[in-house]
């Protein structure tokens, strides 16, 4: 029998699949057989290519769109008329709050109350206490960790603008302010606050209150100023006279 001459890329081979039925399959020059399905697994290669292609760019627009809706409240206060940036408070400023707070009662609020460790601890104390801060992220963290610290019935969190909320409700009040808010502050609060309240600062001193308790040292200095005091020297602030008009 005269085999065929081979083939450039292979010979037929002949033989027998089930039920004797003869199968041609293409041998390779060195006898092994071609894989047929080569073009569909190019093909399916290629598509995933095309698929990460598409889908890189979404994962990456969607990491930018997370980071900025995360960055943005911690990033826009550098941007107001008044600064007022999150910095956690130090335990010894902690402790020092709880220094003059004690031998008071009733409820607190903390002027921009950031993660929530001011609140938390008063609340520990048995105050009614409040937090108002502008970065919801930092309220959501503050309302996990007063949950988490079994604090959550007498620690309450709202996202506000200090400047837009009242304070005459609050007989103990907690800054943690910066020196360019301090003048209008003061003139808020002695404008709202009642004869029994007490306003602890934090980090910088009220520009015209004469505290009547200081502790602490650098950073961690705490002023406390009595409404009884600088709403007195308000009362007793000369008024001006009135101009008299020579004709």
């Amino acid at each position: 029998m005269v085999m065929p001459p081979l083939a450039a890329a292979g010979v037929l081979a002949m033989g027998e699949g089930g039920g004797g039925i003869p199968i041609i399959s293409e041998v390779s020059q060195e006898g092994r057989l071609t894989e047929h399905d080569l073009p569909t697994n190019v093909d399916a290669s290629n598509l995933k290519k095309r698929s990460w292609r598409l889908l890189a760019p979404g994962i990456v627009g969607g990491t930018l769109v997370a980071v900025y809706a995360v960055a943005t409240p911690f990033l826009t206060p550098a941007f107001r008329k008044i600064c007022l940036p999150f910095v956690p408070a130090t335990s010894n400023q902690i402790e020092n709050v709880l220094k003059m707070l004690r031998c008071r009662s009733g409820s607190l609020v903390d002027i921009g109350s950031g993660d929530g460790r001011i609140v938390i601890a008063a609340a520990k104390e048995g105050f009614r206490a409040v937090g108002y801060e502008l970065n919801p992220w930092l309220v959501w963290y503050s309302r996990y960790r007063a949950w988490r610290e079994g604090v959550h019935d007498g620690a309450t969190f709202y996202v506000s603008d200090l400047w837009k909320v009242s304070f005459s409700q609050y007989t103990n009040v907690v800054i943690f302010g910066v020196p360019q808010m301090m003048p209008q502050l003061e003139k808020k609060l002695q404008l709202e606050l009642e004869d029994d309240a007490r306003v602890i600062a934090c980090r910088f001193p009220f520009p015209h209150w004469i505290p009547d308790h200081i502790t602490g040292e650098g950073i961690d200095t705490v002023w406390a100023y009595d409404s009884k005091a600088f709403k007195g020297s308000e009362k007793n602030c000369p008024k001006p006279m009135p101009k008299v008009h020579l004709y």
